[in-house]
């Protein structure tokens, strides 16, 4: 009871830090219903998370945005501004609800660096105020299973973006299973994200971005239709062709896995069997052959011709040997 007790007075306590001077406070029907952003709701659980780093002595101090470096880990592709838009709003309104979580710069005791939280932090810049944040002095692993465990909880980053991120960690030499508890992932899924990542060019993934509507299975066929060289060339051309242009990220995708699942794979053309008959002997003898490159059959026909068949089988292995001392080609005519 003494918990819920403290967990009540920290929240009054937020209420009067984050309300802006000669603002009324807003109920949070009323914020919802003005369509800010939803993860910067003052929601009870991130007052009881912020009450519990309290208690674990872990305070929440205001630092300048311009003392915060960015994650070596990139996890995100690009930026909505319409949702960054929303966020400033909301804390422009009510304030930062929920704290960025920060790092000690490994080389610069002056500075920090970002864990989680890097569009608050962008936000803060943007409005000129200090940003709250938690400072931990993590090490890099520990940094890396907290910045993914803090997006996939959020929900908030899409299926490729998690892909690359795993790709970006796997590269830096992070063992698969510190990347698989960082993404709360098992070896089937990441083992099918880096495939996705390694199969398609990182030039149609620029082009495409974060593509949020899209999950694995889609972004699996589009791996496996550029499998076939040509395919991958025309996706490429395609998105020099302008057609791409003020699409959005999910059109982006559609655009061009239907452009790559309408060409037709070509199969390579056959050669034409050429096939030619002559006689020798004044006529006598009459040959008859069949070349397709693969295989060569010949027909003689003659009064002896099963006599004739007999010696060319018993003299194969010497015609052959002579065939390869000559350098193994014959003139063709």
């Amino acid at each position: 009871m003494a918990r819920k007790h403290q967990l009540v007075n920290f929240g009054s306590l937020q209420e009067r830090q984050e309300t802006p001077p000669g603002r009324p406070t807003e109920s949070r029907a009323e914020y919802a219903r003005r369509g800010a952003s939803r993860s910067m709701m003052q929601t009870l659980d991130e007052l009881a998370e912020n009450s519990m780093r309290l208690l674990d002595g872990e305070a929440i101090v205001q630092i300048d945005p311009a003392l915060l470096d960015s994650s070596p880990y990139a996890d995100r592709i690009g930026e909505d501004e319409e949702e960054f838009a929303a966020l400033v709003e909301a804390i422009r309104d009510v304030g930062q609800s929920s704290p960025i979580l920060v790092r000690p710069h490994p080389n610069d005791p002056q500075r920090y660096v970002i864990v989680y939280g890097h569009r608050r932090a962008k936000a803060a810049r943007e409005l000129g105020i200090l940003v709250r944040a938690v400072v931990k002095p993590l090490e890099d692993i520990a940094h890396i299973i907290a910045q993914g465990q803090e997006n996939t909880a959020r929900a908030d980053l899409s299926f490729i973006e998690k892909a690359l991120f795993a790709k970006k960690l796997a590269d830096s030499g992070i063992a698969k299973d510190d990347i698989k508890r960082s993404l709360t992932i098992d070896d089937t899924l990441l083992s099918r994200m880096l495939s996705v990542v390694e199969g398609i060019h990182a030039e149609i993934l620029d082009a495409i971005g974060a593509a949020r509507g899209i999950g694995r299975d889609r972004w699996e066929q589009l791996k496996k239709e550029l499998q076939h060289p040509a395919k991958e060339d025309a996706a490429r051309e395609f998105i020099t062709s302008g057609e791409l242009e003020d699409a959005p990220s999910d059109r982006r995708f559609s655009l061009i896995l239907e452009a790559v699942s309408k060409l037709r794979r070509k199969r390579p053309a056959k050669n034409r069997a050429s096939e030619r008959n002559w006689s020798v002997a004044g006529g006598a003898v009459k040959v008859a052959t069949r070349d397709s490159d693969r295989s060569f059959t010949l027909a003689v026909k003659s009064k002896d011709a099963s006599g004739f068949g007999a010696y060319l089988s018993q003299n194969l292995e010497r015609l052959y040997s002579e065939f390869q001392q000559d350098g193994g080609k014959q003139e063709k005519h």
